[in-house]
């Protein structure tokens, strides 16, 4: 009974390998219902509420390195929390938490020109802990905190009226130079410039629990993905108009820049 027990367990509450493998274990064994085994349906749900990212996309979207991203993954600095195994798929704090390693992992310059030195792993592991436990129901379309790290790998959520640290600890009062905006555009010495993770443009949008954190047009559910896709099989502009006559077209604009930018995030060579 023990061992059905720790079978039905969902991957939402955990995170990394042992997630993926769970989620593996539990949809050969779990009852089906309707042809879907109950995990996989929770599995699903869990994706949604997080978003999931393959591993191109996270990288784009954070705007590290694709190679950083998997040997990440491989040496166990920041596992995929919804699937470890098979097809790998990052969640929305693993998109924060890639930027945040980078960051602390960068040698600074601080403002009297000294050298800061690189943070230590066991702060950067206590920074993904602490993204952990981000609400993530706080963001909408129009509303989200603001998430940022300082040196010593603290997370700080900033959101109306009171900001806290996620142990719940208020934010401390620090200079710009010693925080990294984590939901900002994001440059990364390669060259990638990962984009806003809310507002990626001023007409597209990133909502966890929104069709799986993908950006999207505001108040729709078109992905620019899908524009994209469109865009890269040749379709001119003016028929992709056409195609959405109800989609204003600056927010179609929007989001095949956009995807351009995630394109060349992939070829960091060209993305300077």
């Amino acid at each position: 009974m023990a061992k059905s027990a720790r079978r039905e367990r969902t991957p939402c509450s955990s995170s990394g390998r042992a997630a993926g493998r769970r989620f593996v274990l539990a949809e050969r064994r779990a009852p089906r219902v309707g042809g879907w085994s109950r995990l996989a349906v929770e599995y699903l749900s869990c994706m949604v509420q997080r978003g999931a990212y393959p591993a191109d996309r996270a990288a784009a979207l954070s705007g590290v390195p694709v190679s950083t991203v998997h040997w990440w993954a491989r040496h166990d600095v920041l596992v995929p929390s919804i699937s470890a195994q098979r097809v790998k798929l990052w969640s929305y704090p693993d998109l924060m938490g890639l930027r945040i390693i980078y960051w602390l992992r960068q040698v600074k310059e601080a403002p009297d020109g000294a050298s800061v030195p690189r943070t230590t792993m066991p702060s950067v592991r206590h920074a993904l802990a602490q993204l952990a436990e981000l609400d993530l129901r706080l963001w909408s379309e129009d509303t989200g905190p603001t998430v940022r790290v300082d040196r010593g790998g603290n997370v700080h959520v900033l959101s109306r009226p009171d900001p806290e640290a996620s142990n719940r600890q208020r934010a401390l009062d620090l200079g710009a130079e010693d925080l990294l905006d984590v939901i900002e555009p994001f440059l990364s010495v390669e060259g990638s410039r990962g984009p806003d993770l809310v507002r990626p443009r001023p007409l597209l949008r990133i909502v966890p629990g929104k069709l799986g954190g993908s950006p999207h047009v505001v108040h729709t559910r078109l992905e620019s993905q899908a524009l994209g896709a469109l865009a890269a099989s040749g379709l001119p502009e003016a028929k992709i108009y056409r195609l959405y006559p109800d989609v204003e077209q600056p927010a179609i604009d929007d989001a095949l820049d956009l995807e351009r930018q995630l394109e060349r995030n992939l070829r960091p060579a060209l993305a300077a």
